[in-house]
């Protein structure tokens, strides 16, 4: 291959990488939903994301316990990633609920209005437990509340 070809062939590698890391700050919102009226809803998909979420919650939690009894700097290493990593998706929890079924899904017109919010409120609460403990009741418990809210909007 000439040295010309293999020069292009460089730059539209370098050129593809930085077109792709121009757009990376802007994947999450990608993949979030608008809060216009847009009338384009995937209620199940959200639930799906904080089972999902909680999921990585419960075994982030196990793994914490387990690296928490090791004295190595690699353990250390991978104890504070996982203490970040359940923060964010106790986070995750907590956006969807706020952003997504408080502000666009669970209106004031609902006829178990006062049940929805009470369901929405426990399961952020439930995240927020999550961040500060790693016993897997805590977790458990986020599961549940979620599941209840889940069965309780569906009967809105």
């Amino acid at each position: 291959m000439s040295n010309k070809r293999l020069f292009y062939k460089t730059m539209k590698k370098i050129h593809l990488l930085s077109v792709l890391l121009l757009f990376v700050p802007y994947v999450n919102s990608l993949f979030g939903h608008c809060q216009v009226p847009c009338g384009v809803y995937t209620d199940d998909l959200r639930f799906m994301q904080m089972l999902e979420d909680q999921s990585t919650i419960e075994k982030a939690s196990k793994l914490i316990l387990e690296l928490s009894s090791k004295d190595d700097g690699l353990s250390h290493n991978q104890l504070a990633r996982w203490v970040a990593t359940k923060d964010s998706h106790a986070s995750k929890i907590q956006k969807i609920i706020a952003e997504y079924f408080l502000i666009q899904r669970v209106k004031s017109s609902a006829k178990n209005y006062e049940q929805l919010l009470k369901g929405a409120h426990d399961v952020m609460v439930s995240a927020m437990k999550c961040k500060q403990a790693t016993d897997s009741t805590t977790s458990e418990n986020l599961k549940n509340s979620i599941l209840s809210f889940q069965k309780i909007y569906a009967s809105k």
